[in-house]
């Protein structure tokens, strides 16, 4: 991840009006703006959502701000920009990086910065970032946080509010391919249906464990075809019988491997 502040030549020029963060393998941009900003200190797009007391700019409008101050991608003579500035191929970043984010339209630049260098509150505003994200059954899901809280969310409700979420409801293996979005700024399932990490954090209900506890319980209570083998004292080739006759039921299956809880293969010593 790379990290600019976001300064402006006419103003003091150790004043950070706002943060610009690059993660660089998704290419995925994100802005935040230290609280206390007003409105009509930090960049012009940005003043509506500091209006709203929105201090996080989620990564389309932080995209936004990054294209405004390059050659688009439709310019006539691209590929000629392109070679003289000895580019290969369109790169935000890279073009962005020419004039350290200068543009014709405002006084604002970028210098980089270390992360310890963020300001406090920005700090902790990232503890609140989504760290790992599991569904557990329909519309449900347990999210982890990065300063220890566990939540469990129930989204019918908000995929019933918000149209583009509509397939989520009709496809159940579609809603189970959530992922974190870069910098655990949220959780999405596509460009267009995504939910942001500060939405997350104030829904649902705390669930009284820690990641850890949860890790550790995927560590000692799941058990792979060879280990359930050894603990009922059969071969492989058993399992698999075991499952193909519905007497053991994977939690997850490959074309190598299985997993299964733990409990369930102990329980079968009992029959």
């Amino acid at each position: 991840m790379k990290i600019f502040a976001i300064r402006d030549e006419s103003l003091d020029e150790n004043v950070d009006l706002a943060y610009l963060l690059y993660y660089e393998k998704p290419k995925a941009f994100y802005i935040e703006i230290p609280e206390g900003r007003s409105e009509w200190e930090v960049p012009l797009l940005l003043s509506s959502f500091v209006r709203r007391g929105e201090y996080t700019i989620n990564a389309y409008w932080s995209k936004v701000w990054v294209q405004q101050r390059i050659v688009p991608p439709d310019r006539q003579n691209l590929g000629q920009i392109l070679r003289a500035n000895g580019l290969e191929e369109y790169d935000e970043y890279a073009l962005l990086m020419l004039a350290n984010g200068r543009c014709a339209q405002d006084d604002c630049y970028l210098v980089s910065v270390e992360s310890e260098l963020l300001e406090k509150n920005l700090r902790k505003r990232f503890e609140r970032r989504v760290e790992d994200i599991l569904a557990v059954k329909d519309t449900s899901v347990l999210l982890f946080f990065r300063d220890g809280y566990i939540r469990k969310i129930e989204l019918e409700k908000y995929i019933e509010e918000h149209p583009p979420f509509a397939p989520l409801r009709r496809e159940a293996q579609f809603f189970r391919q959530v992922y974190v979005q870069p910098g655990g700024y949220g959780i999405a399932w596509g460009e267009n249906t995504s939910i942001s990490s500060e939405e997350l954090y104030d829904m649902g209900q705390v669930i009284p464990l820690t990641r850890e506890d949860f890790c550790y319980f995927g560590a000692e209570r799941l058990v792979n075809t060879a280990e359930a083998a050894d603990i009922l004292e059969c071969s492989r080739q058993n399992i698999e019988d075991l499952v193909r006759r519905g007497k053991l039921f994977p939690i997850k299956s490959t074309a190598k491997n299985r997993l299964f809880l733990k409990s369930e293969i102990e329980q079968r010593k009992w029959i």
